[in-house]
C-alpha cells in the first residue's frame, strides 16, 4: 500500500475534521427545512459525482443521469414495498440494477462522442421520462407491480430504522455519500483512472498502448450509474413519495451546467454542484428571488468557466482568494512607515 506524502495526510485530516462537522455539529444549527436542504445536496453530489466520472475522467459527455435517478428512485421504491431488505442492502440492490440498466444506455459510447452521444443520451433520457409517465410506473401497493389508483404516488417510502428522523437521515445520507466518494476516489487513482485518463486525451493514442478502450468505457457509464443508483435510493426515501414530474428531463442539462461549474477535473467538484444544484435555489427562494434568476446565474457561470476557469470553481476560488490575500498584503504593507532594514 503506498505511503501518503505531507500534503496528503494533511488533506485526509482536513476531510475527516469536516465530515465529523457535518454530521455531528452540523444538523444542531439548521432547522428542519435546511436540514432536508442538505440531505437533498448530499444525494445530488453523488449524482454530480458519477456525471464528473464520466465528462472530467473519461471525456464522455452525458445528458441521461436525472433519467437515471428517476429510474433508480423507483427501483428503490418498488424494493421498499415488495421486499423486507434492510435498507442498506436495497440501496444496493438498486445501484446494482441501475448499473446494468446505465451501461445498456451507455453501448452507444462506444461508437459515439462529444455532441452526438450527448444527444443520444438527452434523447434516451426523454424517451425513459415518457415510458414512465405513460405506464404510470408501478407506484405503490404490494409486490413488484403494485398500483394504486392515483396520481400520489408512491407514499411511505420506509427509511432505515437507525436513521427515521431527518437529521439522523441526513447523517445517514452523508456517511453513504462519504462512502461513494471513497468508491470513486479508489477507482480514480487505480488502473481504471488511469485507463479513463488516457482515452480522455485521445482514444487512438490509449488504444495504441494497449488500452481496452471498450471495457473502461463501459466501465465509466457503470461506475457512473451505480452511484446514481445508490441516490436514488437515498432519494426516495427522503422523498417519501415520488412523482414524475420530480424528475424533468430539463434538470439534466441543468445538472451538467452545475458540474462543469463546480469543476469536472476533481471529486470537490461534485459538491460544489450539489451545493449549487439544491442549497443555491433554495437560499434564493428564502431571499424571495425569483426562480428565473437561477437560469441565468447557471448561464453566465457557464459561460464564465468555459472562458476564464475550465476547472471550475473549485480551483479558481482558492487562486482568485490567494490573490486577494496578496493584494491587500501589499496593500497593507504600503501603507505602513518603513522598517529601518527598509530604509536603509
Amino acid at each position: 500500500m503506498p505511503q501518503l506524502d505531507a500534503g496528503e495526510r494533511l488533506r485526509a485530516v482536513i476531510i475527516a475534521v469536516l465530515l465529523l462537522f457535518v454530521v455531528l455539529l452540523l444538523p444542531q444549527l439548521l432547522s428542519g427545512y435546511w436540514i432536508t436542504v442538505c440531505t437533498s445536496v448530499a444525494i445530488y453530489a453523488v449524482v454530480a459525482l458519477g456525471l464528473g466520472i464520466l465528462m472530467g475522467r473519461t471525456g464522455l459527455v452525458s445528458l441521461g443521469q436525472i433519467a437515471l435517478l428517476a429510474l433508480a428512485a423507483w427501483v428503490a421504491a418498488r424494493l421498499f414495498f415488495a421486499t423486507g431488505l434492510p435498507f442498506p442492502f436495497v440501496l444496493l440492490g438498486a445501484g446494482l440494477i441501475t448499473m446494468v440498466l446505465g451501461t445498456l444506455v451507455g453501448l452507444p459510447a462506444l461508437r459515439l462522442s462529444g455532441l452526438y452521444l450527448a444527444l443520444i443520451t438527452l434523447m434516451l433520457a426523454g424517451a425513459i421520462t415518457v415510458v414512465l409517465r405513460a405506464t404510470n410506473f408501478p407506484n405503490g401497493g404490494h409486490g413488484f407491480l403494485g398500483h394504486l389508483e392515483t396520481d400520489r404516488g408512491n407514499a411511505n417510502i420506509r427509511r432505515p430504522a437507525i436513521a427515521n428522523g431527518d437529521t439522523a437521515y441526513l447523517r445517514y445520507v452523508v456517511i453513504v455519500a462519504a462512502v461513494m466518494f471513497l468508491i470513486a476516489l479508489v477507482h480514480v487513482r487505480a488502473r481504471p483512472g488511469r485507463a479513463w485518463a488516457a482515452i480522455r486525451q485521445s482514444e487512438s493514442a490509449a488504444l495504441a498502448a494497449g488500452v481496452n478502450v471498450t471495457l473502461y468505457k463501459m466501465w465509466a457509464f457503470a461506475l457512473a450509474s451505480f452511484l446514481t443508483g445508490v441516490a436514488g435510493g437515498l432519494l426516495a426515501a427522503n422523498s417519501g413519495q415520488l412523482f414524475i414530474t420530480t424528475f424533468p428531463t430539463s434538470d439534466s442539462i441543468t445538472l451538467l451546467a452545475v458540474v462543469l461549474m463546480g469543476g469536472i477535473y476533481s471529486l470537490w467538484g461534485a459538491v460544489v454542484a450539489g451545493l449549487l444544484m439544491q442549497l443555491l435555489p433554495a437560499l434564493l427562494n428564502n431571499w424571495g428571488v425569483a426562480a428565473d434568476w437561477l437560469t441565468i446565474i447557471f448561464g453566465v457561470g457557464v459561460l464564465q468557466v468555459l472562458l476564464t476557469a475550465p476547472q471550475g470553481l473549485v480551483y479558481q476560488f482558492p487562486r482568485d482568494m490567494a490573490k486577494l490575500g496578496r493584494l491587500i498584503g501589499g496593500l497593507v504593507g504600503r501603507g505602513r512607515p518603513p522598517t529601518r532594514e527598509e530604509a536603509g
